[in-house]
């Protein structure tokens, strides 16, 4: 349970809104229920998040999900990997591959790309960031200046993400099998 319950009744415009995602995912995103508090939250991250979902991607969906996945675990945020690890198999990553991501870097279920990405999301998650130049210049080189700033993009979204559902208590809403989506030894729940 979130530390902050969702309004009792949202105005009509954000209980629409609310529908839609109910629509899209079997339920309400309890992340989006409790920002409808606030209306510049709800529809900056609403607009954000479905421009996101259209627009056109330059890297491929199993690494844009590896990157995303990687993050909410670095962070801790049990909601985020609950919906990512739900959203990841529905592209077609496989729960093994998933459940080696909190180990990736001695992993072969993994290439040496995924790998790179996925360190670039550990430096770029660390406080204070860590990236190196070199790995900008390795990333740009395999992914191009569109697919270096959608690495760089996503991840800054998913430290925004797991850091806000951290901070007001919102945990998994039970959209994956609790031992694909269980936080990763050290970890903290919310």
């Amino acid at each position: 349970m979130a530390r902050i319950a969702p309004p009792a009744r949202p105005t009509l415009a954000r209980r629409a809104a609310l529908a839609l995602t109910r629509r899209m995912f079997g339920r309400t995103l309890e992340p989006s229920a409790v920002a409808a508090h606030h209306g510049g939250a709800f529809w900056s991250d609403m607009a954000s998040e479905g421009l996101l979902l259209r627009s056109s991607h330059h890297l491929p969906d199993t690494l844009r999900d590896l990157v995303v996945h990687r993050v909410s675990v670095v962070v801790g945020c049990p909601w985020c990997i609950d919906f990512g690890a739900m959203l990841a198999l529905r592209t077609g990553l496989t729960a093994e591959r998933i459940l080696a991501v909190p180990d990736y870097a001695g992993s072969a279920l993994f290439d040496d790309l995924e790998k790179r990405a996925m360190a670039f999301a550990d430096a770029a998650t660390a406080t204070p960031p860590t990236v190196t130049d070199e790995q900008v210049a390795r990333l740009r080189d395999d992914l191009g200046d569109a697919g270096l700033v959608e690495l760089a993009h996503l991840v800054a979204l998913e430290n925004k993400r797991s850091r806000l559902n951290h901070a007001l208590g919102i945990t998994a809403q039970g959209f994956t099998d609790s031992t694909v989506c269980e936080l990763p030894s050290g970890a903290s729940a919310s």
